[in-house]
């Protein structure tokens, strides 16, 4: 079992590990929806049928941060040994997304893939913000530092 930095009230936590699996599977779903809504939405917007919002942005967004906070206290779907992986194709994701205008010239496929890609990068971008701190901490963590007895006085 994975190192916690964040424990759980003990009087909700079993002992059978149950609330890290219902956490899991929340987290499994809220990040499947994520997904499914920014491609559902950058098809239609891109279809021109509809225009998004701030509405459907903050949604994506907020299920990016609920994604986020989970993965970070450690309870979420990625793993600790996923997390280099996803922060790379975050940043990728993201960075697409960015510069999504410029494939939305693109004849026929262009808008499409632009406005999936932003989708996508609003949805992913609070996520990998809140992994990459963990990530930054965790590095930052070492062994208590030992100062000579000479610097010390």
């Amino acid at each position: 079992m994975t190192k916690r930095f964040f424990a759980i009230n003990k009087k909700t936590r079993r002992k059978d590990g149950k609330m890290d699996k219902i956490f899991r599977k929340i987290s499994s779903w809220v990040f499947l929806l994520g997904i499914l809504i920014s491609v559902i939405v950058g098809l239609v917007v891109a279809a021109g049928i509809w225009t998004a919002n701030e509405y459907v942005t903050v949604l994506l967004a907020l299920l990016g941060f609920i994604v986020g906070i989970l993965t970070f206290f450690a309870v979420g779907n990625i793993s600790h040994e996923k997390v280099p992986t996803f922060l790379i194709a975050a940043l990728l994701i993201v960075g697409i997304g960015t510069f999504g205008n410029y494939f939305a010239e693109l004849e026929v496929i262009g808008p499409y893939f632009a406005n999936i890609a932003m989708m996508l990068g609003v949805f992913i971008a609070p996520a990998a913000g809140l992994l990459a701190i963990r990530a930054i901490w965790d590095a930052g963590k070492t062994e208590e530092i030992d100062i000579p007895k000479k610097l010390s006085k």
